[in-house]
């Protein structure tokens, strides 16, 4: 398929680019081709075709307009341009519209590249399409006239398509028709024999065809300009905003992270002063006895005191007690520790206690024998 192309060749020069320098060129209404970079059917370009035999075997340089409007089409109806500004080169032997002109309307449509979408889903990529060294390209079309109700005649064309070469099979199945050389120009402008056309009504196959990608803007008609051909790394920006929109994630994936940490630490804290204030009523009121009060509260609680026989005697033995297993270690800790260093002392002296806990001792045993 072939919708949109870039002509801005000069007049003077669209014959050589058709190959057509040997004989005569006749121009007919040139003064209405505008130069653009975004041509679309319903424009005016420059058509090369053969002479009516008036012009000595010349060819003739006529400005015609895109989009083919068949001589059968009433004079009333308003012409549709875009209905049918491509023919299907397998079935122009077979339609209508086109059999009749093979014979004697064939023309040349020389163009320095063409665009294509490509279809992503819903959005199209326009391609711009060239040859790498900036030579012409010259498609095979077709041509007719119609007049319309006020009888003014109006001269229009089609371009021929084929299936798109294996190199561009990626971007569309249709392509237009490149005549590539002299040998098919001849072939195609100025064969008698229709069976010699399926020979030039081929995919174009060589490499020196190039493409790049373009602005999207240019698929208004309205766009036109240098920057139709621009090219564009359409391909790096999308790259850059997936990389953007992945580290954007990242960071806030991180702050996320922090914040939940920064929350879970101060609930903690929270929870642990409640706790400690509903035990001991107030922080400040929390009074824990030093390591060494306790040890020193162990060691005379375990210690008992034997009474010395001899009254004068000032120097007494002492026997540390033999400590009975206990059924819950954790009740008798938490007691030593709520119980008070003065209490405990006081215990000690007043003997309270004292008859029950006290064990026989060693040296006791061995006196009474």
């Amino acid at each position: 398929m072939c919708g949109r192309a870039r002509c801005t060749l000069r007049a003077d020069d669209i014959p050589r680019a058709c190959q057509r320098t040997g004989a005569p060129v006749r121009s007919v209404n040139m003064d209405r081709y505008r130069p653009s970079y975004n041509v679309s059917p319903g424009s005016n370009l420059p058509v090369v075709c053969r002479g009516d035999g008036s012009d000595g075997g010349g060819y003739v340089l006529q400005c015609m307009t895109w989009g083919l409007i068949p001589s059968f089409t009433r004079k009333t109806e308003k012409p549709d341009f875009y209905k049918m500004f491509n023919a299907r080169s397998e079935s122009v032997g077979e339609k209508a519209s086109f059999r009749r002109l093979l014979p004697k309307s064939r023309c040349l449509v020389a163009v320095e590249g063409f665009f294509e979408w490509r279809k992503d889903g819903s959005k199209k990529q326009p391609y711009y399409i060239h040859f790498k060294d900036g030579r012409p390209l010259v498609f095979a079309a077709l041509y007719d006239s119609w007049q319309n109700s006020e009888g003014e005649i109006l001269y229009t064309f089609t371009i021929l398509t084929t299936s798109s070469s294996s190199a561009l099979q990626w971007l569309h199945d249709r392509m237009p028709v490149i005549l590539g050389n002299k040998e098919a120009v001849d072939t195609w402008l100025n064969g008698s024999s229709s069976s010699k056309f399926d020979i030039v009504l081929k995919p174009y196959d060589n490499s020196d065809l190039v493409w790049y990608p373009v602005t999207p803007a240019m698929g208004k008609t309205s766009f036109d300009g240098p920057e139709c051909i621009k090219e564009i790394n359409f391909k790096t920006e999308d790259q850059s905003t997936i990389s953007k929109f992945f580290s954007r994630k990242e960071i806030k994936r991180e702050q996320e992270s922090n914040l939940q940490e920064g929350t879970c630490d101060k609930a903690v804290d929270i929870d642990l002063r409640e706790s400690v204030k509903e035990e001991h009523g107030s922080i400040d009121k929390l009074e824990i006895p030093s390591l060494t009060e306790k040890l020193d509260d162990n060691i005379k609680s375990n210690v008992s005191i034997i009474p010395c026989e001899d009254k004068d005697e000032t120097k007494c033995k002492t026997k540390r007690n033999h400590e009975e297993p206990l059924a819950d270690s954790n009740t008798v800790k938490r007691e030593e520790l709520q119980r008070s260093p003065a209490r405990k002392k006081a215990n000690i002296k007043s003997g309270v206690g004292g008859d029950r806990d006290k064990q026989p001792t060693l040296l006791s045993y061995f006196s009474k024998r």
